[in-house]
């Protein structure tokens, strides 16, 4: 299972996959920002959240069998060529149903282009470093998501500038892997979706369940936040500053605690890190929205400790994957991923009306609780056999 390459190896691949996060930070704030000052229905704004992780279900499903028949080289620009078409639509005008659409195009290219950077990174690295380079490769996509986040605080909110600059970065990120001489992964096996699931159960039903709660925790901090800040009638500017800084956090949460899983028990980091999120949510229940540098500093740390749990997932499946296993168990914790990432928004958009714009809020609490006692009763039960092979 040890990798070949060293650190430096994945640097072509984490760099495409920075262009296209900064594009899609830009989207994902200038869409339902838009949709809520042109006084759209409530569930628009909810609805391109949910199509996001709906796309992303069918990502995950043709991903292996598209892997299998061009490999992953040739794959990734067609992937980013669906991204480019999403980002398109958008550009035509204001049509809130297209939208819709183009949000799920994108989720459905996201996942795939996810499958293929996962699949290389863990070819590439060694279980003594693979929870590192996981945690940089999350982190600076989410860092880059939220400088396009930022950059959308500095650009016209009306027009389509926002999605033909996002359509210009995700077509410089086609360079950087393009241009690399990275050994790509072997072609994965046939193995269709009902058996892969197994498979990912039977390596790691602590990287299963914990991939199957960071879907749902980080869609909603992710895609629910922008609403909610809206809703407080925060400025643009405001906004798109709030949205960068929140990713920032992971350079202070995530980074080191996928340092420290490297070292200990992965099991017992989600635990701390789950604490964590429970801690940042009942901050973030009693901070003033009024004020702005309050919100910022209380999501950062809060989303740097919520999005470290996908990193910290993904790392424990893979320490117990074989080579030829990793896209197709890739692509299982991509699917399950997005099953959280779909169901739980989908519950938010449904419960808002009733509790208010903080709903997502709490579905992070619930989510993060039954996550902690999952992870208890496998430690109650497994132990130390459990723990990541050397």
């Amino acid at each position: 299972m040890s990798g070949h390459q060293s650190p430096l190896s994945i640097i072509s691949v984490i760099g495409s996959m920075a262009f296209v996060a900064a594009g899609n930070g830009l989207l994902f704030t200038y869409v339902p920002f838009v949709l809520g000052q042109n006084r759209t229905e409530p569930w628009f704004a909810g609805a391109a959240v949910t199509a996001v992780a709906l796309g992303g279900l069918i990502g995950c499903l043709i991903a292996g069998p598209l892997i299998r028949r061009v490999g992953h080289a040739r794959l990734f620009p067609v992937s980013m060529a669906a991204v480019i078409f999403a980002a398109l639509l958008i550009a035509f005008g204001f049509y809130p149903l297209l939208w819709v659409l183009a949000r799920g195009i994108y989720g459905m290219a996201s996942n795939v282009n996810f499958v293929i950077a996962q699949s290389w990174i863990n070819h590439s690295a060694s279980n003594s470093w693979r929870g590192k380079a996981l945690s940089f490769f999350y982190m600076s996509y989410i860092l880059c998501f939220g400088a396009g986040s930022f950059l959308f605080g500095h650009l016209p909110a009306t027009g389509n500038l926002a999605p033909l600059v996002t359509i210009l970065l995700t077509t410089v990120a086609i360079l950087p892997i393009g241009l690399s001489n990275l050994p790509a992964p072997p072609m994965p096996p046939a193995l269709s979706m009902l058996k892969a699931l197994p498979l990912a159960w039977k390596i790691s039903p602590v990287g299963l369940v914990g991939v199957l709660s960071a879907g749902g925790i980080s869609m909603a901090i992710q895609g629910f936040t922008p609403i909610y800040v809206t809703a407080a009638n925060m400025p643009q500017d405001k906004i798109g500053l709030m949205l960068f800084v929140m990713q920032t956090g992971l350079l202070f949460v995530q980074y080191p605690i996928g340092m420290l899983s490297d070292r200990l028990d992965r099991r017992i980091v989600m635990l701390v890190t789950c604490g964590l999120i429970l801690l940042g949510a009942f901050a973030a229940l009693r901070i003033d929205t009024t004020s702005p540098w309050m919100m910022m500093l209380t999501f950062a740390l809060w989303a740097g400790a919520i999005e470290s749990i996908y990193s910290l997932a993904n790392a424990q499946a893979n320490d117990r994957a074989s080579p030829e296993h990793f896209v197709p168990l890739s692509s299982a914790l991509l699917l399950i991923w997005s099953i959280g990432a779909t169901a739980v928004p989908m519950l938010i958009t449904a419960l808002s009306y009733r509790f208010g714009p903080q709903t997502f809020i709490y579905a992070i609490v619930l989510s993060t609780l039954a996550l902690g006692l999952f992870v208890i009763i496998r430690l109650a039960s497994r132990g130390a056999s459990d723990r990541k092979p050397l």
